[in-house]
């Protein structure tokens, strides 16, 4: 409850369909108390800030895609946000510094992820939005902060881009601006950063444009908040994962399960380089934990494989996913190259993907044909893995498989029926939330470094669409 003479400022100011206000009546926030609640110290040192406002400041930049040092800047003066933070109008707001600390310290350990999906159920099936029973699944990638790039060079690539915006106001700045880096050394280049940012905030009237303020912001947030990280490597967690036979990115993917009514059920964060089949018993086991009845489940070819054929008819749900023309040979698990859709390639365990195929034997034969991936054999030579897998002195390696087209003739002729021709045009509906997360909420590329700042990354975004979703459908 706010105590301040001046509360009824917000009833002038917040109108009843704000979205902030509208939010705030749809949750009850507390859960955070209960799940952070062993994170504090209820005995010793001073007062900590409420920890609700905290996470209500990180869903904020989320949804808005905001720095700390500008998500706390707007809270100054945009009523609708001191309203939702708890605040009176008259408040003082905290420093940004204090958003680092909070998800280092308090979020540290926490399975944010599962909670939050998992709260958004619970509302979404109290308020009776979700009436379906199938689940539509996918994965989307998020390239790595740092990417392929090295520190050095994202350092340099964001003060171009500050005195870029600076040139655009004052030309004459240049002669203000200290000279630049000239040696590969990581610390002069952020001694650079520190230099060029100090220059621009002593000059009020230039860095107190919006264009100018990010910028600026952004990079001082590069250097401060993830310097560590930064001395340490691009981002060690990152693995390069494949697109497409030709493209590839360094970072992350998320796999969603999410039900007809677009409200997400499940996610699990991995490494770019991960097998999308893999983890779909996972995405469903998760959807039923937070609720959902799943009966059905709609995904592409990458879930088609036999395991997933086996375990969705075990659990007598139907599994509307057309079948790869190539099922895996009869090779270990722990031996086995897995099967990227997108590409149409096969990819060993260290990462890299097949550069041809071709195909043996004759169609309507006996012998069944085959497909043979060819591998980069420079490579084979010095991977990690080699030992069991590349013979020392091969001129090729290759990896073969049958292509069995009777393996899955159930599967095949469930393919056919309307019902599957019916429920396989839900599937763009994961596609337009992918689209969603990305370029809405800025999980197009990672905001820190590592799988589980990746994972708390995920867990605000998917609980920010989820809350926009569930909101929509109640009116």
């Amino acid at each position: 409850m706010i105590l301040s003479p001046y509360s009824e400022i917000y009833d002038l100011v917040v109108p009843k369909d704000n979205f902030l206000r509208r939010l705030n009546e749809l949750v009850d926030f507390s859960f955070v108390y209960d799940e952070l609640n062993d994170k504090y110290c209820h005995t010793n040192g001073r007062n900590a800030i409420d920890p609700i406002r905290m996470f209500k400041y990180l869903l904020l930049k989320t949804i808005f895609d905001l720095s700390d040092v500008d998500i706390v800047e707007r809270s100054k003066y945009d009523m609708s946000f001191k309203y939702f933070l708890g605040m009176a109008p008259e408040a003082p707001v905290i420093e940004p510094s204090s958003l680092t600390k909070f998800r280092k310290l308090r979020l540290k350990d926490v399975n944010l992820l599962d909670m939050l999906i998992n709260k958004t159920m619970e509302i979404a099936i109290e308020k009776e939005v979700i009436k379906s029973n199938s689940i539509i699944v996918d994965a989307t990638h998020t390239k790595a902060r740092y990417n392929q790039k090295s520190p050095k060079e994202i350092l340099r690539d964001r003060s171009k881009k500050l005195r870029k915006s600076v040139y655009e106001i004052d030309e004459s700045m240049k002669k203000k601006f200290p000279s630049k880096s000239t040696t590969n050394e990581l610390e002069d280049e952020i001694e650079y950063c520190q230099k060029l940012m100090n220059v621009i905030e002593n000059e009020e009237t230039i860095s107190e444009y919006p264009k100018v303020k990010e910028k600026l912001n952004l990079l001082k947030e590069t250097v401060s908040d993830h310097i560590e990280h930064l001395r340490i490597s691009e981002d060690e967690d990152a693995k390069i994962g494949h697109k497409t036979r030709d493209t590839s990115f360094l970072g992350y993917k998320t796999y969603i399960a999410m039900s007809e009514e677009r409200i997400i059920t499940a996610a699990t964060v991995t490494t770019g380089e991960k097998n999308d089949g893999k983890q779909l018993e996972t995405l469903i086991e998760k959807s039923m934990e937070a609720g959902m009845d799943v009966k059905t489940v709609i995904g592409d070819a990458a879930y088609s494989e036999k395991g997933n054929i086996e375990y969705t008819r075990k659990n007598e749900m139907d599994l509307v996913a057309k079948l790869n023309p190539v099922t895996q040979g009869t090779r270990t698990k722990e031996d086995e190259f897995e099967f990227n859709k997108d590409a149409g390639m096969y990819v060993c365990k260290a990462g890299h993907m097949a550069i041809r195929k071709a195909r043996q034997g004759k169609k309507g034969v006996s012998k069944n044909q085959t497909d043979t991936y060819y591998f980069d054999v420079e490579k084979c030579k010095v991977c990690p893995f080699r030992e069991g897998c590349y013979k020392p002195g091969a001129k090729s390696k290759t990896y073969s498989v049958s292509i069995k087209s009777e393996e899955h003739s159930e599967q095949a002729k469930f393919q056919e029926t309307d019902y599957f021709k019916e429920k396989s045009k839900e599937r763009y509906k994961i596609e337009a939330k992918n689209s969603e997360l990305k370029h809405r909420h800025g999980y197009d590329v990672s905001k820190s470094s590592g799988l589980i700042g990746m994972e708390m990354q995920g867990a605000m975004a998917i609980f920010t669409v989820n809350l926009k979703r569930i909101l929509k459908l109640i009116g």
